[in-house]
């Protein structure tokens, strides 16, 4: 399936690079923000925008670190929004396997690698193990 609509899951200048690879690729761009971002730039440089962490479908509002690292608020938005890649930028979702795997449970493209890669190699003693495994010389 071709990818149309990207969401990205960070914000600030990754966001911003994102967003102008993805329009170099001729794809539609969705940004998330928290409250605390409602003037920061990458808002504006998307063809869309969300707010996450607020709202009448929350019990409690989320703080800014917490709504960027909601899987469930990031998911919402990329369905609301109809994307159907998301990319995590750097940091915050993109090492997450939990993340990767709610993308695909939710049908959504996720721009990174396999939740079991990242299982297996964002942890070094299960990465150390598998090296050794399959014979490469570790120290």
């Amino acid at each position: 399936m071709a990818i149309t609509k990207i969401l990205v899951a960070n914000r600030s200048e990754i966001a911003i690079r994102v967003f102008r690879a993805a329009n170099e690729l001729g794809l539609k761009t969705v940004a998330i923000w928290a409250e605390e971002d409602k003037y920061s730039l990458h808002r504006f440089k998307a063809d869309e925008s969300y707010q996450v962490g607020r709202g009448p479908h929350l019990t409690r509002d989320m703080g800014p670190i917490e709504s960027y690292l909601s899987i469930e608020e990031v998911i919402r938005v990329a369905r609301l929004s109809g994307a159907d890649a998301i990319h995590p930028g750097y940091g915050l979702l993109s090492e997450s396997p939990e993340f990767a795997d709610a993308c695909a449970e939710a049908g959504i493209t996720f721009i990174g690698p396999k939740p079991d890669t990242m299982r297996r190699l964002g942890n070094k003693v299960a990465a150390r193990n598998l090296a050794i495994e399959v014979g490469v010389p570790v120290i």
